[in-house]
């Protein structure tokens, strides 16, 4: 797997009762998005079970740090490009 594979965290989300993260993993061609707190693949384009594992790994590893960014996140100054 490339080490220098881009990551990107959504901003925290709420659906009903419950909060939720979403990590995008993107590899040239290939992509991937994985759902916190429950470590859920939502999709994946081009990564074998092998990288999916081992990016399942990384989130579970570092869901904390993975939390402190999605609650440093205002979307509206992400959206205007001043975040």
């Amino acid at each position: 797997m490339n080490p220098e594979i881009r990551m990107s965290v959504s901003t925290m989300t709420r659906t009903k009762d419950s909060k939720a993260v979403y990590v995008l993993f993107e590899d040239k061609g290939k992509s991937a998005e994985i759902a916190l707190p429950d470590c859920r693949i939502v999709s994946n384009k081009g990564f074998s079970d092998e990288e999916i594992g081992q990016l399942k790994d990384y989130v579970q590893n570092e869901c904390d740090s993975i939390y402190e960014i999605a609650k440093g996140i205002n979307p509206i100054k992400a959206f205007l490009g001043n975040q």
